[in-house]
C-alpha cells in the first residue's frame, strides 16, 4: 500500500475529490483506483473465506503474485512544480496530475507514454524531465518544445558530444533543465533569463540545446520555482549562477548590483563539513551540512530573503547562516527537507515535521492559513509504516506538499548501479543461488568474495537465499554492493553479519585490479599502451567505459582507449 499524506491547494488539479480546494491539515492520498481495489480486496477476501481450505497450494503462489503486483505499484517518487504533478512506481511507470487547462482535463490522472522505464522524474515550474533507466531524458515543456508543449522530446540525443549523451542525473528548475552526465559534466537546457544557465542573458536568453555549463560536477542543486542553480564539483567547491535579488545564492553582495550572476561563480563563507543537500525555493535556500565534530552532526543553513529562509529576521541574509531552533537541538538530526516556492519541510530522527514559510493554502498542514515566520512542529496523523523513518521523505511543491513512503528512493552511484546489473548478465557470472520457489540468480563469483567478509560466508549466502522469494533475493544482492540497508532494513539485519560493510564499492574494484593472485581465467582482458601490458578482469567489459575510465586512471595513472561498450 502507498502511504502519502497531502496538505495544501487541491485544485487545478484535484487531486483528491470530495475534500476543499485547500486542505490545511494533512491527509491520506489516495489514487482513484486504489478506493476501487480495496472494495474488489474486500470481496475477494470473504470469497477466500469460504473456500479456505481448497487448494492451499495454489492460494500461496497466488497471494505471493499479489504481492508482487502490490510492489510494482509502490510510489517511488512525487515530484511537482507549479502546472503538473508526477508520480513514479517502482515498476518504472509513472502518471501525471496536470494543471488546468489541459488538453484532457477530465483524464487526471494519466499515464507518461514513453516506452523505456523510468528511473527518476524532475518536475519544474512549467517543464518535466525524466531520466530513463536507459540513460536517456526525455522532456517537455514550453521552453523545451514549444510547437508541442505536451510531447516528450529526447533532449540527451540533443548533447552535440555523443560520447557524452549517458546521463546520470537530472534537476529541473524554473523552466531550466539540468544535465549530469556520467563523465561529470552538467549541460543546461530552456530558460537563461536571470542567467542561471550560467550564460549572459541578453546575448542567450534560451535555448533548446544543451549548453555544456561545468565540468567536474558531483552534484546539481535547484527548485522547481527557483530561478537560481548551485553546482557542486568533486572538491566540494560550491559554485552558483541565476537570480541573486534576494541574496538566495549565498553570494555576500549588494542586491543591487548583483540581481543576476551571469556566469557560474565560486560561493564563499560555506561552513565546514560535508554538503549533503541544497534546496533552492523563489526567494531563498537552503544547505544541509554533515560534520561529525558537531552536535548533531547535521545542520541547516540558510540564505535570502527572511520567513521564508526561517532565520526569523526582518532583513535578507546575503550568505549561509545557520538556522537555530530549539526543534533541533539535542540528539534530533535533519534527515530529510523540502524548499518549495516560499514554504519549507523538516523532517527530522526523531519523526517531527517542521514547517515554515507561506501558508496561504495551508500547505504547511498547521490546520490554518497563517504564515510562520520560526520553524513549528505540526502533529502527523498515524503513519502506517513507523519501523524505518528513513523510508520517509517530504516534499514541497508550488503551494502544496507531500509526506510519503518510500523504501525505494535510492540512488546507486554509477559503479554500484553497473555492477548491479551483472546479475542480469548470464554471460558473465560464474555462481548461482536458487531461491526458495526454485527460481536461479546469476552472480559473479569474483565481486562476492571482497564483498562478503570471508569467502566461506558464500555458502551462508546461499542459505539465507534459500529462504528467500526472488524479489527479496535481489534486494539482499543489492545491498551487498552497495552497503546501502535503506533498501530493506529488515532484510539487511539478516546479512550485515557476513557483509564487508567497513568497504566501498570503489575500494573492491581497485582491489580485483590490483591482486595479482587471481586466476588468470579472471584476467583475460589486456590494454597495450606505450610498450606496455595491462591485465583487468573480463568483469569490467560489461561496464560503460564513460563510468569505469576515471577509475583505471586513478589505478593506472595512464589514459585508456575508450571503449565503447554498452549494456543493455
Amino acid at each position: 500500500m502507498n502511504e502519502i499524506l497531502f496538505f495544501g491547494l487541491n485544485q487545478n488539479p484535484i487531486l483528491i475529490k470530495n475534500e476543499p480546494n485547500s486542505i490545511t491539515k494533512p491527509i491520506q492520498f489516495k489514487f482513484e483506483n486504489e478506493n476501487e481495489n480495496e472494495n474488489e480486496n474486500e470481496n475477494e477476501n470473504e470469497n477466500e473465506n469460504e473456500n479456505e481450505n481448497e487448494n492451499e497450494n495454489e492460494n500461496e503462489n497466488e497471494n505471493e503474485n499479489e504481492n508482487e503486483n502490490e510492489n510494482e505499484k509502490q510510489i517511488k517518487q512525487i515530484s511537482t512544480g507549479n502546472y503538473s504533478i508526477i508520480f513514479l512506481f517502482e515498476n518504472g511507470k509513472a502518471i501525471e496530475y496536470l494543471r488546468y487547462p489541459n488538453p484532457n482535463p477530465n483524464q487526471n490522472p494519466s499515464k507518461i507514454q514513453i516506452e523505456e522505464n523510468i528511473q527518476k522524474v524532475s518536475v519544474g515550474y512549467e517543464n518535466e524531465a525524466i531520466l530513463t533507466k536507459e540513460r536517456n531524458v526525455f522532456a517537455k515543456g514550453y521552453d523545451i518544445n514549444p510547437k508541442n508543449t505536451n510531447e516528450f522530446i529526447n533532449i540527451s540525443s540533443l548533447i552535440e558530444d555523443t560520447n557524452d549523451r549517458i546521463i546520470q542525473d537530472i534537476v529541473s528548475g524554473y523552466n531550466s533543465i539540468y544535465l549530469l552526465t556520467s563523465n561529470q559534466n552538467v549541460y543546461g537546457i530552456g530558460l537563461n533569463h536571470y542567467g542561471q544557465l550560467g550564460f549572459d542573458s541578453k546575448k542567450l536568453p534560451k535555448t533548446r540545446k544543451p549548453i555544456l555549463m561545468m565540468k567536474n560536477v558531483s552534484k546539481i542543486f535547484s527548485g522547481n520555482s527557483s530561478r537560481h542553480v548551485f553546482l557542486l564539483n568533486s572538491n566540494q567547491e560550491l559554485f552558483g549562477c541565476g537570480w541573486n535579488k534576494q541574496g538566495q545564492l549565498g553570494l555576500r553582495k549588494s542586491r543591487k548590483q548583483y540581481w543576476k550572476i551571469k556566469k557560474l561563480t565560486k560561493i564563499q563563507n560555506i561552513p565546514k563539513g560535508k554538503i549533503i543537500d541544497i534546496q533552492c525555493g523563489y526567494f531563498h535556500s537552503i544547505m544541509l551540512i554533515e560534520n561529525e565534530n558537531q552536535n548533531p552532526k547535521r545542520k541547516l543553513y540558510s540564505t535570502g530573503r527572511h520567513g521564508y529562509n526561517g532565520l526569523g529576521k526582518n532583513e535578507y541574509t546575503y550568505e549561509f547562516t545557520e538556522m537555530k531552533s530549539s526543534l533541533f537541538e539535542n540528539d534530533d538530526n535533519i534527515f530529510d527537507f523540502s524548499v518549495g516556492n516560499v514554504h519549507n519541510l523538516i523532517l527530522t530522527s526523531n519523526s517531527k515535521l517542521i514547517v515554515f514559510g507561506r501558508n496561504y493554502f495551508g500547505e504547511l498542514g498547521t490546520g490554518d492559513t497563517n504564515e510562520q515566520l520560526i520553524p513549528i512542529q505540526i502533529e502527523l496523523p498515524k503513519l502506517r509504516f513507523n519501523e524505518d523513518i528513513s523510508n520517509y521523505h517530504v516534499l514541497c511543491g508550488d503551494n502544496k506538499s507531500f509526506l510519503y513512503y518510500s523504501p525505494f528512493l535510492y540512488s546507486f552511484s554509477n559503479l554500484e548501479e553497473d555492477l548491479i546489473k551483472l546479475f542480469e548478465r548470464k554471460e558473465f557470472c560464474n555462481i548461482s543461488f536458487k531461491t526458495k520457489n526454485g527460481e536461479i540468480i546469476e552472480a559473479h563469483k569474483l565481486i562476492l568474495k571482497y564483498r562478503l567478509k570471508d569467502e566461506n560466508e558464500i555458502e551462508k549466502l546461499q542459505e539465507i537465499i534459500s529462504n528467500k522469494s526472488i524479489k527479496e533475493s535481489n534486494q539482499i544482492f543489492e545491498m551487498i554492493y552497495s552497503n546501502n540497508s535503506k533498501i530493506n532494513p529488515k532484510l539487511y539485519s539478516e546479512i550485515k553479519e557476513i557483509i564487508n560493510s567497513n568497504e566501498k564499492i570503489e575500494e573492491t574494484i581497485k582491489r580485483i585490479y590490483l591482486n595479482e593472485n587471481e586466476n588468470e581465467n579472471e584476467k583475460d582482458f589486456i590494454i597495450e599502451r606505450k610498450e606496455k601490458q595491462y591485465k583487468f578482469p573480463k568483469l569490467i567489459l560489461i561496464m560503460r567505459s564513460e563510468l569505469y575510465r576515471g577509475m583505471f586512471l586513478s589505478v593506472t595513472k595512464i589514459t585508456l582507449i575508450k571503449l565503447q561498450i554498452i549494456v543493455n
